[in-house]
């Protein structure tokens, strides 16, 4: 079995303090870093997704420039290409991530699947190249960009497993929502 490991979106503005910032966030980032140290050899790809939002618009709606944002399909200003917000968390060591997915220019983008390198490649076609059958998802936040990427790559018929520990959710509700959701559609909900 060839393995992907998934790090999504562990970004300052998705940590304590940030624009979007999660309890847990700091933690998943180290967390994750202490992960890789461990068992990197295990993955024979390993990439990570940052949000990179445009600064000179709504991005498709997905900023709430007019109005409180609803925290569905509008959302605070955050990770805007370039900014410290949109920069990875300082306790992920990424010398491990062989490839950096950027997502959500100019439009809404919750799944790694909607992004691209700065070389223009799509996830997709970087796991066919790999022979990659199967998928280990960390990140944040658990109840959107995780519950999104982690679909996204069932759809594409390979195998998830979802590390409980290295993930940190808007809300435990709705987190424990996403990972029952992601069990029930074939996903393994697992400790690292």
């Amino acid at each position: 079995m060839s393995k992907a490991l998934f790090i999504i979106d562990v970004q300052n503005d998705f940590t304590e303090g940030g624009a979007l910032g999660v309890d847990g966030g700091a933690a998943v980032a180290a967390g994750i870093t202490e992960y890789l140290r461990a068992h990197s050899g295990e993955y024979k790809v390993i990439m990570a997704s940052r949000d990179w939002h445009d600064a000179d618009n709504d991005n498709g709606g997905h900023f709430a420039t007019e109005g409180a944002p609803d925290y569905v399909q509008t959302w605070p200003v955050h990770c805007v290409a370039g900014t410290a917000g949109a920069e990875y968390h300082p306790a992920l060591d990424t010398s491990r991530v062989g490839y950096h997915v950027r997502k959500g220019q100019g439009v809404p983008a919750y799944s790694i699947f909607e992004g691209r390198t700065e070389a223009g490649s799509t996830v997709h076609n970087i796991l066919d190249e790999h022979g990659i059958d199967a998928i280990d998802v960390t990140g944040i936040a658990t109840d959107y960009c995780v519950r999104a990427s982690a679909f996204d790559a069932l759809a594409r018929g390979r195998r998830v497993r979802v590390l409980t520990d290295l993930v940190a959710g808007v809300a435990p509700a709705s987190s424990e929502a996403a990972l029952a959701e992601l069990e029930r559609a074939g996903a393994d909900i697992v400790h690292s």
